[in-house]
């Protein structure tokens, strides 16, 4: 049977992603900007260090030298399969079609969940700047319509658009963080810089694995340096240099300066400053080393910060939806491509109606944009992305093991190994300590937690189904372009 490629599969055949777009640089920036670095440090960190200790900033050291070993054999991987289905791609081509058509569904619905819970996270976040710089109180759903309709109208341009502000948003993110660094390091910080953060006794402690887990979430949407795929310049090269660039940055920036905030209020006084007002210790300590108006700056770079990793997800939720689209597992005109802009546009229309009613529905419901429709909608997210890591580092040495190829062992089998040990280890992690990012009753985590696999199984179904209702579109998922099929699964 033999395979169309994914311009046939167009509806509009004649308009189509724009290759050689995207250099390194351009990719790291969405990925990057998805992980929102000012808001993770300002947001989160300040419980990893009240929960873990001083050693929290090794946390994320570890976080980012995991991740390190999974894109070892990920970026492999990625030399040999050039699907634009990305995760479900690599899944399929190790574990079989029902396995890859499951982690398809698990992928659209944790980039959704991840995407669509911070638009709570941006209406709190606007609610608070706004309330903190002109003393005003504005109701949150306006907010988050506003938002929709700002990052609809980023995903609707060009690709380049998209890069060209991230870039401009991220350098503001960590320019403002970098600024707190140089106040603390000039001024020696509380009492002088010290390196206990790193003494053993001080990283390996019973809050060790809420630090790791904190520390896994605030590297989510690295890995979707491989949906740019077809968009990227020498992609064989671009796409693998960009995912390290990205997890290598932020490992270090993450542990920097979570490092800094330490040494901002001293080893001796951190922790009780961070019990009095996590929400304001990244903002207190930059008052003190650097001035006022550098807290309100922040306040201003919190929001950015939010809608860049908003628009960076979009954009992949986007060629996620194209890719399945041409697979013909969505409906064919998700697959539209805008003539001019050459973006996956009706799949951007439909995200963000989709966003509109859960937004809506949670507001009807008098949720908090906060404690409900971020971290309720969040969490699954995140764990379903947490689950296709763990999918695609298994999926490598399988892969390899069918194929002819030239890489050596390390690459396919020892390094994707050790990652699937890992990650499956801060999955545990995450679901044991659920609690701490829900704040939410047993059964209301339960739930969180069972929405991914429930996922999965209805992927399974739906390949069982796709088998035997629509065989040619089964035989066809996730095949190379002009490659004639392999046997189905």
């Amino acid at each position: 049977m033999s395979v169309t490629t994914p311009e046939e599969r167009t509806p509009n055949a004649t308009a189509t992603l724009r290759s050689g777009s995207l250099g390194t640089a351009d990719i790291a920036f969405f990925v990057v900007s998805a992980a929102a670095p000012l808001t993770v440090m300002a947001g989160v960190a300040p419980l990893a260090i009240l929960l873990g200790g001083i050693g929290a900033p090794a946390g994320y050291l570890i976080a980012g030298i995991t991740l390190a070993v999974f894109a070892v054999g990920f970026t492999t991987m990625s030399r040999h399969v050039k699907s634009g289905g990305a995760f479900y791609a690599y899944i399929t081509r190790g574990l079989g079609r029902p396995v890859g058509i499951g982690a398809a569904l698990l992928a659209l619905i944790g980039y959704n969940g991840m995407e669509i819970g911070v638009y709570g996270l941006l209406a709190s976040a606007t609610k608070d700047s706004l309330r903190a710089l002109f003393g005003t109180d504005v109701p949150w759903l306006p907010i988050s319509l506003v938002g929709l309709l700002l990052i609809g109208y980023g995903g609707y341009r060009s690709i380049e658009f998209g890069a060209k502000l991230l870039a401009v948003l991220l350098a503001a993110e960590t320019g403002i963080l970098v600024l707190l660094a140089g106040g603390v390091l000039v001024k020696g910080g509380a009492g002088g810089l010290s390196g206990a953060s790193f003494a053993p006794g001080n990283v390996f402690v019973s809050g060790t694995a809420v630090v790791l887990a904190f520390a896994f979430a605030a590297f989510t949407g690295f890995e979707s340096t491989v949906i740019y795929r077809r968009e990227a310049r020498d992609p064989e090269r671009t796409v693998p240099r960009a995912t390290y660039v990205a997890i290598g940055f932020l490992g270090l920036f993450y542990a920097f300066m979570v490092w800094i905030v330490i040494q901002a209020f001293g080893d001796a006084g951190v922790i009780a400053a961070a019990a009095k007002d996590p929400g304001g210790l990244f903002f207190s300590a930059i008052t003190t080393y650097v001035g006022a108006w550098a807290a309100d700056l922040m306040h201003i770079f919190i929001v950015t910060s939010v809608i860049a990793s908003l628009l960076a997800f979009h954009n992949a939720i986007n060629r996620y939806s194209l890719a399945l689209s041409e697979e013909g597992v969505l409906p064919k005109a998700l697959g539209r491509i805008h003539a001019r802009h050459r973006s996956p546009y009706v799949s951007g229309i439909a995200q963000t109606l989709l966003g509109a009613v859960v937004v809506i529905a949670f507001w009807a419901a008098g949720a908090d944009p906060y404690g409900q429709l971020l971290l309720w909608v969040n969490t699954p997210g995140m764990i379903g992305l947490f689950t296709l890591q763990l999918l695609v580092a298994i999926a490598v040495p399988c892969y390899f093991r069918r194929v002819s190829h030239q890489e050596g062992a390390l690459r396919t089998v020892v390094a994707p190994v050790a990652a699937a040990l890992l990650l499956a280890t801060a999955i545990g992690l995450v679901i044991t300590h659920i609690d701490l990012f829900t704040g939410a009753s047993d059964v209301v985590n339960t739930t969180l937690i069972v929405i991914a696999p429930a996922v999965f199984v209805t992927g399974l179904a739906l390949a069982w189904w796709l088998r035997r209702q629509r065989p040619e579109v089964y035989a066809d998922f996730a095949a190379e372009p002009a490659e004639l099929a392999e046997p189905a699964e």
